[in-house]
């Protein structure tokens, strides 16, 4: 309906370019909303005020014009102008009462449309480096993450979820060393625990495995591990030296095999709890994108190579720069460390050069609020590759805190005191996580409050919607108890007789489900949806406790019962789209 309406001002505007009304080079981007009072019609779109200055008009006056030129058609009542210019339209009855049949129709196919079809879309969300589990704030980023891919896909996008494993670099060494010192710990060596070791009881819990597996072949002494090892922090040392060296001692005394041995027992056990958990999650990946692969394919190197050969590397203190400052960046970037490693910036910049190369229309990254200084500087990367920088959408994700009695929870991963997102899930269920995940957006920071996500009340904004379908479930048991059936056809014919404010309210909002889809996928917005869906059930509570639905006329009764089971349909499909289940008993 919102397609048809700004097809017919597209129309109206070319007719009046035609009879020079309007200057022909004019190509304006008509905005189409749904009100939210009746009294101004069923949509409004401010044209005329967009074109007033450059037809040398004022915004009324335009507004007149353009009514004027609109089309005949059957499908507007009435046009008015409101306000400063806004032109609102009525939409015939008969019109919106044919929602109801196309959503029983149609079922869960219901607003799903080809809008991106032929379009591929590349979406990397959560990626957190497996250095143990996922916590509260990692599961902001996967709902958001996966409920945008799933949006995308419902307006017919090809899409491509991927998660990037950060299984190289010195994050990943200081686990693989922290593994190993609690192993030695297991095993009867006595040392003081680095500070800036990570210190989870998932580090006991697979030191316990590699001691089963393997006794004690991995063992040295006291002397052998701490021998001229620089002071940590408690002792007037640097922590971040100490650490470093022992990275260094545990890769000399282990050897490259059993030190590889020690890392990938780690790596494998946290990605496989990381799986594990995302699956349970409702979130699913097409590809786990391993970092190390970036190095087996030679690929950082070949992006080093291309900024060079482009004239875009400088060598400074022994080190290889990118020059980033050259395309809006705050300040040239080391790719190349004088040691002659590369940096975690080189590898940022070689996954987005291959991402680019292939051949994604749109490359989305969902990132923590804490990478924002990241995103000036792969777009200057991929700018001095010559790749389409436009390409890159990056969503930043605000952090989700969690409040348990009205106290925050504190979180550090390297400490261990954290919630996982297991235990988040566990407390108040997956379709409590999912939901209050994405009622924001994503760039505003959440309070996630366990004692309301666990509530069975109004207040609760997801047990209010999951009720208003239960309720509609309840509604045709009732049905069945009384030996009544429900004649879908005999509704349809009898549509017309739902003309009651409340039934008028509900076919109006269920006429703004498509939109809202599509709008809430195009704008990576999915609280847009969570938004509709509460509205939508607060009209059918209302609508459910003003009138009965199992009456005696059977043509009223099928009727109603039409609408209320396309509410029904319209919340479960809403409800899927965002990874939320839709109860038929509560």
């Amino acid at each position: 309906m919102k397609d048809t309406l700004i097809s017919l001002l597209k129309q109206t505007v070319e007719s009046m370019q035609a009879n020079n009304t309007l200057p022909a080079d004019l190509q304006p981007d008509i905005q189409l909303s749904s009100t939210k009072d009746p009294s101004h019609g069923d949509f409004a779109t401010n044209l005329a005020m967009m074109l007033a200055k450059p037809a040398g008009k004022n915004p009324r006056e335009m507004a007149t014009l353009i009514i004027d030129n609109i089309p005949a058609n059957d499908l507007l009542d009435n046009v008015d102008i409101a306000g400063p210019g806004f032109i609102n339209f009525f939409i015939r009855s008969g019109s919106t009462l044919s929602i109801v049949q196309n959503i029983i129709d149609q079922a869960e196919q219901f607003g799903l449309s080809e809008y991106g079809k032929g379009k591929k879309i590349q979406v990397e969300f959560v990626s957190a480096n497996p250095t143990g589990p996922l916590h509260v704030g990692h599961g902001r980023g996967a709902a958001y993450g996966a409920t945008v891919a799933d949006f995308y896909q419902a307006i017919g996008y090809q899409v491509h979820r991927e998660y990037y494993v950060n299984d190289a670099g010195r994050q990943m060494d200081i686990l693989a060393t922290s593994i190993w010192l609690r192993y030695l710990e297991k095993c009867g060596i006595d040392f003081d625990f680095p500070v800036n070791g990570y210190k989870g009881d998932y580090v006991y819990d697979i030191a316990t495995e590699i001691e089963a597996e393997y006794a004690d072949k991995f063992v040295f002494s006291r002397d052998e591990l701490i021998s001229d090892i620089p002071a940590d922090e408690p002792h007037g040392g640097d922590k971040e030296l100490h650490i470093d060296a022992l990275i260094t001692r545990a890769k000399t005394l282990l050897g490259d095999e059993h030190y590889r041995t020690v890392f990938d027992s780690g790596l494998n056990t946290i990605i496989g709890d990381i799986r594990d958990d995302l699956k349970h999650f409702g979130v699913e990946y097409q590809d786990w994108y391993s970092e190390r692969t970036l190095e087996d394919r030679q690929l950082v190197s070949q992006a080093i190579e291309r900024l060079e050969k482009a004239g875009h590397i400088y060598q400074k203190d022994g080190a290889l720069w990118f020059r980033s400052t050259d395309f809006g960046d705050e300040k040239d970037r080391v790719v190349k460390r004088d040691n002659g490693q590369t940096t975690y910036f080189a590898s940022d910049i070689a996954y987005h050069m291959e991402k680019i190369e292939r051949g994604y229309d749109i490359v989305i990254d969902v990132w923590g609020a804490d990478h924002h200084g990241y995103v000036p500087r792969v777009r200057a990367a991929l700018q001095a590759l010559g790749d389409d920088a436009d390409k890159l959408k990056v969503l930043l994700v605000q952090f989700a805190n969690l409040f348990r009695g009205g106290e925050k929870v504190q979180m550090s991963t390297r400490s261990g005191s954290f919630v996982t997102l297991r235990e988040l899930r566990e407390e108040v269920g997956n379709d409590a996580a999912r939901f209050f995940y994405v009622m924001r957006k994503c760039e505003q920071h959440l309070d996630f409050d366990l004692d309301l996500a666990k509530s069975q009340s109004n207040d609760n904004p997801v047990y209010y919607i999951q009720y208003a379908h239960a309720r509609v479930c309840s509604v045709l048991r009732q049905l069945k108890e009384k030996n009544l059936t429900h004649d879908i056809s005999n509704g349809q014919l009898n549509i017309g007789l739902l003309t009651e404010p409340h039934e008028s309210a509900l076919i109006k909002k269920l006429n703004q489900y498509a939109d809202t889809l599509e709008t809430a996928a195009l704008k990576t917005e999915p609280h847009l949806m969570v938004h509709y869906l509460r509205e939508l059930a607060s009209e059918l509570h209302t609508y459910y406790n003003a009138h009965q639905f199992i009456v005696d006329d059977a043509s009223v009764r099928d009727a109603r019962l039409n609408l209320i089971i396309a509410c029904r349909q319209v919340i479960a499909n809403g409800l899927k789209l965002l990874g939320v289940s839709a109860p038929e008993v509560m």
